[in-house]
């Protein structure tokens, strides 16, 4: 099923066949059809079978894999280190990939992998999906476990997902108080593209800590009630948010599944954020004072010959 989601084939010949003469024709299999990669994926062990570990032995002597790779579970603490330790001893594993980074544990127990194995770990999953692993950065998991944030991590997603030419509009857009609620609903994609709302506030420094308290929930529930409110809109009322009258707002209400209060709310707030978004810009334009101390200071710079890194 995996492979088909990412459209990798998988080589299979049922539960009958010995997972030793399996990992046999697959290798064959692969070398037949020009294949780059084979991954061989062996059954789980959450404790250490001698029977089992002889069968990977003997999966290894047949196959001779470039890489072993063992998968920890995270959140079991203390007991992935010894398992990794067990099967480091028999199968002088290459590297480790960590699952469930995502739950509250935050992995620390199961960094002593490294410590007790010199293995390193390779692979880091932060979700179920398959675009939740992603390569490990030690300094990076630091930060983490000790609520620093990891901006490195949210950069790269955000290179990742975000359209450059769409963020480049709806900075135009935001400059010029064009700001629609098209253009509200198409930032919320983007950002849930970046993955999980906690998962992102735990990669902004301070924000971590931040999200434990009582005044700031995390509520991923909110965004869909948020969209559907905004998707019971017509599309003269996206543009012009001004135009929606008490009847109208008691139609979207009814036609989102929410109250007139939610809806009464919601457009409160994004007349506030453009309001917002307009005095900022004024401010930050050439002729705001913003805009004219950093035309001022420029010239101090450059009359004393200094380069200036800001635009």
């Amino acid at each position: 099923m995996l492979g088909e989601q990412i459209n990798v084939p998988v080589f299979s010949l049922g539960d009958k066949t010995s997972p030793v003469d399996i990992a046999k024709q697959a290798l064959q299999h692969a070398k037949d059809n020009n294949n780059d990669y084979l991954i061989v994926d062996t059954a789980g062990r959450l404790h250490i079978d001698e029977e089992l570990m002889e069968e990977l032995r003997l999966i290894h002597s047949e196959i001779k894999p470039d890489e072993v790779l063992l998968v920890v579970d995270a959140m079991t603490g203390q007991d992935a280190v010894n398992v990794a330790d067990n099967f480091n001893k028999q199968l002088e594993l290459t590297g480790v990939v960590l699952t469930k980074l995502d739950g509250d544990s935050r992995g620390g127990a199961a960094l002593s992998v490294k410590a007790v194995t010199g293995c390193p770990i390779k692979f880091a999953a932060l979700g179920e999906k398959i675009d939740a692993l992603e390569p490990f950065h030690p300094e990076r998991m630091a930060s983490r476990i000790l609520g620093m944030g990891d901006m490195l991590s949210l950069i790269e997603k955000a290179q990742m997902n975000i359209d450059t030419e769409k963020a480049k509009e709806m900075e135009r857009k935001m400059r010029n108080a064009e700001f629609t609620f098209d253009d509200f609903l198409e930032q919320m994609d983007q950002v849930k593209k970046l993955g999980p709302i906690d998962q992102i506030m735990d990669m902004i420094p301070g924000m971590g800590k931040l999200k434990q308290s009582k005044d700031l929930k995390v509520d991923e529930k909110q965004m869909g009630r948020i969209e559907a409110i905004v998707q019971s809109m017509t599309k003269n009322e996206k543009q012009n948010p001004d135009t929606i009258n008490h009847n109208r707002r008691k139609r979207i209400a009814v036609g989102s599944g929410t109250s007139i209060a939610e809806v009464n709310r919601l457009i409160k707030q994004f007349d506030e954020m453009r309001r917002m978004m307009k005095q900022f810009s004024d401010m930050m334009g050439p002729k705001g004072p913003k805009g004219k101390a950093m035309k001022q200071l420029k010239g101090m710079a450059a009359k004393g010959g200094m380069k200036f890194p800001f635009r």
